[in-house]
């Protein structure tokens, strides 16, 4: 396809679009495989002339009023929020979400964040009186943000509204694989009134881009999202300066069911957290873990909720499960549901394969597997796509184990009597846990135990991330 008419997106510098000298990267719509975009192979120059800029910045930003800087943040979410559809249309093609799930958790989500740290300005301690000792809060320097492609705009606004808000300021590298909200944002928060180099982009690559903001000796924190093996690279780039790093990683959440649970409720939740964005979600709930003598009654109830589950064009408002988000991840999903088969797991839906009616494109079908251990591939590696396993577990001791037997510790869920789920939820190893259902608070912190990172967003947690503390004693 030829590419002489397609739009381009260039890096953010200084308050100015910057096209670059660099060769360009193809932007994919998984859907059709054509190319709708290219943006800029970005080189480690230009990660130098983003730093500088955003150091220049950095006095006159951060000695601004957490008032004033609460306002420019409120107005990135007006921003945002006056072009919702374009963001939603966008993320759609890019990567493959089904346009009513961007309408919402691509473009809605991110206003809801920026609105809950502007508002937090007003009552945050930014000054402590300890004994004779007054304790102050100042922002960290130069932010490198460096995003993935399933929540291309949620995740960098998470990062961006506490970093700003805190009186940083921020380089930021998004997916090449879904770049295209960036360029966006950038304007937004230029007519916000944010103060040209506060906020810059650079595209490009994570093995040139990614890690020159990793390594990079005037950047003074690294936040990143994305997969375990990208992080370890970034911990290990960014202690050479010894610089903060922030990591929020992989996932493969276990859904305890309980005995005593509404079992039609609890499996229909636990599909719908296996699926959304076609799986791609570190949050999502992969795992389901169920008593063993109810086990056939949940396969039977999760596959009657799968059926309903419409695979197609994304740009449809019938669809729930889109394109993966590229041709090789599509490959590497279906890789791992042909291992699910060749293990012994049960498949009770999908399979390997395509869908039927859908030959082009970077489907694949959603699968449910059964009788699955708890030490399997499918069970311990996180596969990003619409795989649910069911694995069957004795007693409540035995799904605790089972629940904290993987590296990860991002999310997960419990459904019960609500005492005994609580209880059971106190014991899991993760950073968040639902009970029957509980929603998504904006101002909870949320990251992750063990290898499914470090640090905490959203919120107050979120926002002290961005700030170093320091101690006057008088």
């Amino acid at each position: 396809m030829s590419t002489t008419a397609l739009k381009t997106a260039a890096h953010w510098i200084a308050g100015q679009s910057t096209a670059g000298s660099t060769p360009m990267i193809d932007v994919v719509n998984p859907a059709t495989g054509h190319v709708i975009a290219q943006v800029p192979d970005g080189t480690t120059a230009d990660v130098d002339r983003a730093v500088a800029a955003a150091a220049a910045a950095l006095p006159g930003w951060a000695a601004t009023d957490p008032a004033e800087r609460a306002r420019i943040v409120g107005r990135i979410a007006d921003g945002l929020r006056s072009r919702a559809e374009e963001i939603a249309t966008t993320i759609t093609s890019e990567m493959g979400a089904p346009i009513t799930l961007s309408r919402t958790a691509q473009a809605a989500y991110p206003v809801a964040v920026a609105e809950s740290f502007a508002a937090l300005a007003a009552t945050f301690d930014w000054t402590e009186q300890i004994g004779n000792s007054l304790v102050v809060r100042e922002p960290i320097g130069v932010v490198g943000a460096i995003t993935p492609w399933n929540f291309p705009l949620q995740q960098i606004v998470s990062k961006m509204a506490p970093a700003l808000l805190a009186g940083n300021t921020m380089v930021f590298k998004p997916s090449e694989i879904a770049p295209l909200t960036a360029p966006i944002l950038a304007e937004i928060a230029g007519g916000a009134g944010l103060p040209a180099g506060v906020f810059n982009v650079v595209h490009g690559t994570g093995p040139t881009v990614g890690a020159a903001i990793a390594a990079h000796p005037g950047i003074d924190m690294v936040s990143f999202t994305g997969s375990t093996r990208a992080g370890r690279l970034i911990s290990a780039a960014a202690s050479e300066t010894v610089k903060r790093v922030t990591l929020e990683l992989g996932g493969k959440s276990a859904n305890v069911i309980l005995d005593d649970a509404d079992f039609p409720e609890a499996v229909a939740h636990g599909v719908a957290m296996a699926f959304p964005n076609g799986g791609q979600v570190c949050g999502a709930w992969p795992r389901m873990l169920v008593p063993v003598s109810r086990q056939e009654e949940a396969i039977e109830l999760a596959v009657a909720a799968a059926v309903t589950y419409v695979v197609g064009d994304p740009a449809d408002e019938a669809t729930h499960i889109g394109p993966m988000s590229s041709e090789q991840h599509r490959r590497r999903v279906n890789g791992y549901i042909e291992r699910g088969v060749a293990d012994g797991a049960r498949l009770v839906f999908g399979g390997p394969g395509r869908p039927d009616g859908l030959d082009g494109g970077a489907y694949v079908q959603p699968t449910i597997f059964a009788d699955v251990a708890p030490d399997a591939v499918i069970a311990q590696e996180e596969i990003f796509g619409p795989v649910l396993t069911i694995i069957p577990y004795r007693d409540d001791d035995q799904a605790v184990e089972i629940a904290n037997s993987t590296m990860y510790g991002l999310t997960g869920a419990v459904f019960g009597s609500h005492d005994r789920a609580m209880a059971i939820a106190r014991r899991l190893r993760t950073g968040q846990v639902d009970v029957n259902g509980g929603g998504w608070n904006v101002l909870a912190p949320f990251g992750g135990y063990k290898q499914s990172g470090n640090g905490r967003e959203f919120g107050r947690h979120g926002l002290e991330e961005y700030l170093e503390t320091k101690s006057i004693q008088g």
